[in-house]
């Protein structure tokens, strides 16, 4: 009985998930479709102020614990109805939920496993990832080029922290959730022309230099870890290299 409560909520996820992309469910989730309902959309949004904003969160919360595609689309949907920086904030708080539910379900139920499984290497990944679980965790969150499911699994097998986990996923998407809510605010002009919308309009160049220099920032730390180490260590090796003792601080 207590194996099954272990990997209940990772069943439920999985079953839930079955049910998505085997009904396809989530091919609702495209322009052509929030074109085609933008209005009625906006005025929903217009007559329940207050409830909409917890749909939203709740459904941006539900797409991300089943790692179904189309994150990015929610945060477009998110800044076309709602205003800076309440749209922002509602994407945050969704996406950090649902990726949190699914940190948690996957580290109950699959992360000793996965670690006997692995063996050394994974142990000596681990120990690596823990001496600098928030900085490999921003970088991550930060680098459009990791699917975000992916983001969301690998720290389960890792023993990060839920607390380094939380903070440093809500910090790291930051920037791309102000990014693509930004873009949905000029949703309504694609509509009403005769523009095609495309991922490059959101996604060029200067954008993905931008998000990647954060990444690199993001490994600062480890890298002054690293070089401190290293110099220690030839120290260690090298005594005479130290610096002498002055008799007089004794």
């Amino acid at each position: 009985m207590k194996k099954f409560k272990r990997f209940l909520p990772i069943i439920i996820i999985v079953a839930a998930m079955a049910v998505i992309y085997f009904t396809g469910a989530y091919h609702a989730l495209t322009y052509e479709n929030l074109k085609f309902h933008h209005m009625e959309l906006l005025e929903y949004v217009n007559d329940h102020p207050i409830l909409t904003p917890f749909m939203f969160m709740g459904t941006y919360l539900v797409a991300t614990s089943l790692s179904i595609p189309g994150g990015l689309f929610l945060s477009l949907i998110g800044g076309f109805l709602f205003p800076q920086p309440f749209c922002t904030i509602y994407v945050l708080i969704g996406a950090t939920i649902g990726a949190t539910c699914l940190f948690l379900a996957a580290r109950t139920a699959l992360g000793d496993a996965l670690k006997k499984k692995a063996g050394p290497w994974l142990s000596k990944m681990e120990g690596g990832f823990n001496k600098n679980a928030a900085s490999y965790m921003l970088f991550l969150r930060l680098v459009p080029v990791f699917p975000f499911w992916l983001v969301n699994l690998a720290p389960a097998f890792f023993n990060v922290r839920l607390r380094t986990y939380i903070w440093t996923t809500f910090v790291g998407i930051l920037p791309g959730a102000f990014v693509f809510t930004q873009a949905g605010r000029g949703l309504s002009a694609i509509f009403e022309s005769s523009e095609d919308f495309h991922i490059g309009l959101i996604l060029n160049t200067q954008v993905k230099i931008a998000l990647i220099c954060l990444a690199v920032f993001a490994l600062i730390p480890i890298i002054i870890k690293k070089v401190r180490e290293r110099r220690q260590k030839k120290q260690d090796q090298n005594p005479q290299d130290k610096p002498p003792e002055n008799k007089d601080d004794r």
